[in-house]
């Protein structure tokens, strides 16, 4: 599925990669019925590592669906604060993630990279998250 969602848009990561990241108690997956979400929490922050929907299934609210179950998966997990990277060029996603509070802090110039095209920008966000009540 993620090398479905991300074709075009640089090197997707195979079943190894993300089975070696699940082998840690720091990250964690949700998911809908064709989206999935990676993140990572550590002291209070939490990372969304990927969040990627089945080409035949977006538009559908599953990337939605999946960010708030990231939310709240972090928010268990004692986070306060959640950041992520994406490409300059996702409009879509940079689309959600402006709906769903997440505000630009930075710019990692050239940080994705490629085949046949110029390095792409990736933009860092952030959200206020709310940890777990005591």
């Amino acid at each position: 599925m993620h090398a479905s969602a991300f074709a075009g848009q640089g090197r997707a990561w195979d079943a190894r990669e993300i089975a070696t990241l699940l082998e840690s108690d720091l990250v964690f997956a949700v998911q809908e019925r064709s989206a999935f979400a990676l993140g990572r929490v550590i002291a209070g922050e939490a990372e969304l590592l990927t969040l990627a929907t089945h080409p035949d299934f977006q538009r559908q609210g599953l990337a939605r669906a999946c960010l708030a179950r990231y939310e709240a998966e972090a928010r268990a997990r004692d986070a306060d604060m959640s950041f992520l990277e994406v490409a300059q060029d996702n409009k879509a996603a940079l689309g959600l993630y402006l709906s769903e509070g997440y505000e630009q802090t930075a710019v990692r110039a050239g940080y994705y990279r490629r085949a046949g095209a110029a390095p792409m920008d990736a933009v860092i966000m952030r959200k206020t998250v709310i940890g777990k009540v005591a």
